[in-house]
């Protein structure tokens, strides 16, 4: 999207703000590091860095997707609000541990899912709830809200992503995201989260205590809801998951092992604590409480 010359005026708060950021040993040489993606949920994007954008080329690369989608931490650091720039809008500064600075731009001022330009560039609205400004953050933790704020007003939502190593020029966030790891979903640190998955059963494994679906939707106790997603995740299947038929009939998991791909589920996970490993759905952390076979009868005997 279009952008102005707002970061000359940013400049000596930034460097100022950069100085007091305390960083590790040996960060300012550090390249930038694996990154996790910066919005939760589908979203598409180009390479797009360095095009034509007005008087000056794209510095960095838009992630189109839906508005409110949960915008992330790509790693550790200190967060910086900016709210006073009329072309990138609500905006927010990532200072990350390994030195590397990054833009978060066009952050969300709707107070609807309409294009109403009612909310102001303050946490709950632009900056994800109860986050306070100057905050140190962990890799993951949502910060924001995808929006259209500023010169991207009714245009399009997206969020205008920037990577800046070591506080430096920007280069192409593209080849960061590509590698970057997507989260499944996004809590505050700790706080206790179960999840509704709906997908495709893959493969279950007895010897291994295993369950692998392909994901479509997923609702979060916290309210967060995603469709039309696109990925294998193994859960942790135990002997006491509880397994239904559509009709809402018990039936057996005890011969696991010869449940064959194909049935549409539904999965309950069980209630854990929020980690990075959870949020990006790694190989078993997270667990079943129940399965539901949505379409025929799954391939198992029914329990006695």
């Amino acid at each position: 999207m279009k952008r102005k010359l707002f970061k000359t005026a940013l400049a000596p708060a930034l460097t100022a703000f950069s100085l007091a950021v305390p960083l590790s040993s040996g960060s300012a040489v550090r390249a930038v590091p694996a990154l996790i993606f910066p919005v939760v949920g589908p979203v598409s994007y180009s390479n797009d860095f360095g095009a034509p954008r007005g008087r000056l080329p794209h510095q960095g690369n838009d992630l189109m997707g839906v508005k409110k989608s949960i915008v992330v931490a790509v790693e550790a650091g200190k967060i910086k609000f900016w709210t006073s720039s009329a072309s990138a809008g609500c905006m927010l500064y990532l200072h990350g541990r390994s030195g590397t600075m990054y833009e978060y731009i066009h952050l969300n001022n709707d107070l609807t899912m309409k294009n109403d330009n009612r909310g102001r560039c303050v946490a709950g609205t632009a900056y994800a709830k109860g986050l306070k400004d100057g905050a140190s953050v962990a890799a993951g933790q949502p910060i924001g809200y995808l929006g259209d704020s500023g010169d991207a007003n009714g245009i399009a939502s997206h969020l205008h992503f920037e990577v800046h190593p070591r506080g430096g020029g920007a280069v192409s966030p593209y080849p960061y995201l590509k590698r970057a790891r997507a989260l499944l979903f996004a809590a505050d640190p700790g706080a206790e989260v179960s999840l509704t998955l709906t997908g495709t059963l893959v493969a279950t494994d007895s010897g291994a205590g295993t369950l692998d679906m392909r994901l479509t939707d997923l609702v979060a106790s916290t309210g967060l809801r995603l469709t039309k997603l696109s990925r294998t995740i193994t859960l942790a299947l135990s002997p006491d998951t509880l397994a239904l038929d559509k009709f809402g009939n018990a039936v057996s998991l005890q011969n696991r092992a010869g449940l064959g791909g194909g049935d549409r589920i539904q999965v309950a996970t069980t209630s854990v604590p929020t980690t990075l490993a959870s949020e990006l759905g790694s190989a078993l952390a997270l667990a079943t409480f129940s399965v539901t076979f949505l379409d025929s009868e799954p391939s198992v005997r029914p329990a006695s």
